[in-house]
């Protein structure tokens, strides 16, 4: 079993001061000794919020914080197996019309599809996702 972290945990540990080590650490004294990933959509949301920074300083820390992530834990593709599933779970859910944020779809997939959890602040952005086990962090 392992975790997929959703981009809310790693944006609320950011603005704490936290380095990904020390993220990795916490986590695993929470949950214990397991594989965490992301997925290359939570990287494209935090390269998102980095190039939005109010200051040159925050951009830096972010860009930095962006930096030791990726060489602290791995980072999965969206694949053609998760794209398909997504885009089922997607159109089903739309058919009773649900809507569902295309980015929590494909981190949450890509959790379904490794046989892990996803990791969240934000556990209701997840709820959706069939079969998925969410963790609140």
């Amino acid at each position: 079993m392992g975790l997929i972290l959703d981009s809310s945990v790693l944006i609320a540990a950011e603005r704490q001061g936290r380095n990904a080590c020390q993220v990795l650490t916490a986590i695993r004294e929470h949950i214990g000794e397991t594989e965490v990933g992301i997925s290359v959509v939570t990287l494209i949301e935090l390269a998102h919020g980095a190039a939005r920074a109010d200051t040159p300083q925050r951009r830096l820390r972010r860009q930095k914080f962006i930096e030791e992530l990726i060489s602290a834990m791995p980072v999965y593709p969206v694949t053609v197996a998760i794209a398909l599933h997504a885009g089922q779970i997607d159109g089903e859910n739309q058919a009773r019309g649900l809507k569902f944020a295309l980015p929590d779809l494909l981190i949450g997939v890509t959790a379904l599809e490794l046989g892990y959890s996803v990791g969240t602040a934000n556990a209701r952005h997840f709820g959706d996702v069939p079969g998925l086990s969410v963790l609140s962090l």
